[in-house]
């Protein structure tokens, strides 16, 4: 007996052989107005750095930075080159050394034959985790610059213990001081950390080169002599003054120094061109205007442009003109607390920290490793993770490299505290928003409209404490 069916649901195959019975909703769709989205773009970041920047309204298109006068010498780091294992160091960036700054400008043609002489005469030594290859106490008579890994700076402390100075890495040298003049002892160890490869030159050998040099001799008087002229401890002409004396003290006569040569900067441009057909702008403008979403898109891809020049721009980016006294190494490798204690104790008044948003989530998980929870605060609107109650924002624009490391950036902002600020025309034809104009460039033979769009800013960094960078910041554990 065959069961009875009349009760199953109609299969789909007997359903679409039926004639409708009302209108569908693929032809009803003819007769409607579509409710349509402006057009949404990925790659928009929330740009904080721009946001938090104090904006100072340039005229002139540059900007000069006047300081007191530095007697001090910079620091700066020594890049290498690398073939296999074997490390050389590029002749040009011993310029760098205190020793050396400006010898190149000095001698002329003769300081490039000059320098490659010194680079030379520099050897290579590798070193083991663990390995101590200087000792606190023994005689300093020779330069040393880390071509790979990571070195511990310590010193025993005043009861017996051991106090780490601080980490060194690529580019960092110590004992320049130890060529030139008389005897000298280190005042901290060295122990290797990781794998290193140290490239050293001898008192004996940069002597040498000295001895055959009389452009060398000449320069290396002139910085002895600009070393002994009185400074500060910021390494500032130093300003005379007196205290504490009584009755009729002849005072001291002084004055303050400035630098001859001020630091300009001049803004910097981001452009392009937009076409649009005018048939679209006649045809094809509503409900949404062509130009105005043109325009929209096209600011946005600007403006993350300049978040990249800021941080980027080898004329003033920040990652490119942190002072070498300001760059910090990761004590272990991840972010740690430790590390962001450290980098905001290098400047009075820390407003910032900036950082990949992947190594924002390593030093969460360092915290959370720790059992220690990070605060949370509102910066317009919106919660981000702070520490110390200083706001840790994310900015995609950070570099992150293919070993996974990042760099994590400290910043005091606003000339009222000799800062960080950004720099933006005070006013432009057809401006279309600050630091932003659009212009009309015609329309060509192919009826064709054109629209030039220019984006003017640029960065300063007013005294060299204003910012901060934790470097080899790993975010892969």
């Amino acid at each position: 007996m065959r069961p009875d069916r009349s009760s199953d649901p109609v299969s789909p195959e007997t359903d679409a052989t039926r004639a409708p019975t009302s209108l569908s909703t693929a032809a009803a769709r003819n007769l409607v107005e579509l409710t349509k989205s402006a057009p949404q773009m990925r790659g928009i970041s929330p740009r904080w750095l721009s946001r938090m920047l104090p904006w100072i309204d340039v005229t002139g298109g540059v900007y000069r930075v006047n300081r007191r006068l530095s007697v001090g010498l910079g620091d700066g780091l020594i890049r290498t080159t690398r073939v296999g294992t074997d490390f050389r160091l590029v002749p040009q960036e011993l310029v760098e050394l205190p020793l050396l700054r400006g010898l190149d400008e000095e001698a002329g043609d003769a300081a490039a034959e000059l320098l490659d002489a010194l680079a030379d005469r520099f050897t290579q030594q590798d070193y083991a985790p663990g390995a101590t290859f200087v000792r606190e106490g023994e005689a300093a008579d020779r330069l040393l610059v880390i071509a790979h890994g990571k070195v511990d700076r310590t010193r025993v402390g005043s009861y017996g213990d051991v106090l780490k100075l601080g980490v060194l890495a690529e580019g960092d040298h110590v004992g320049g001081a130890a060529l030139i003049g008389g005897a000298r002892t280190w005042d901290f160890s060295l122990t290797a950390t990781t794998p290193c490869a140290v490239l050293s030159l001898p008192r004996a050998a940069f002597e040498a080169v000295a001895a055959d040099s009389a452009a060398l001799r000449t320069h290396l008087a002139a910085v002895a002599a600009r070393v002994r002229r009185p400074q500060d401890k910021d390494g500032q002409a130093a300003i005379e003054l007196a205290a504490g004396h009584r009755g009729e003290t002849e005072l001291p006569r002084t004055f303050v120094a400035y630098e001859r040569s001020p630091r300009e900067y001049e803004l910097s441009v981001v452009q392009t061109v937009v076409h649009l057909h005018t048939r679209v702008m006649d045809l094809y403008n509503g409900p949404f205007d062509q130009l105005r979403e043109q325009l929209r898109l096209t600011v946005h891809a600007i403006r993350e442009r300049e978040e990249h020049e800021l941080l980027h721009n080898p004329e003033f980016g920040l990652l490119h003109h942190i002072d070498p006294k300001q760059r910090l190494q990761t004590r272990t490798g991840p972010p740690t607390p430790d590390d962001l204690d450290e980098l905001i104790t290098r400047r009075r008044k820390t407003q910032l920290l900036l950082a990949h948003p992947q190594a924002i989530a390593a030093f969460g998980r360092e915290c959370n490793r720790r059992g220690v929870y990070p605060e949370t605060t509102l910066i317009d609107g919106v919660p981000v993770h702070s520490w110390r109650n200083i706001p840790l924002l994310p900015c995609p624009h950070l570099p992150l490299t293919e070993a996974r490391t990042s760099t994590i950036l400290a910043l005091r902002l606003g000339a009222e505290n000799q800062g960080v600020v950004g720099l933006r025309p005070a006013d432009l034809p057809d401006q279309h928003e600050p630091g932003l104009n659009v212009r009309f460039m015609g329309i060509n033979e192919r009826a064709v409209a054109r629209y030039l769009v220019s984006a003017y800013q640029s960065l300063a960094m007013l005294i060299p404490d204003a910012a901060g960078a934790l470097e080899n910041v790993e975010v892969g554990h």
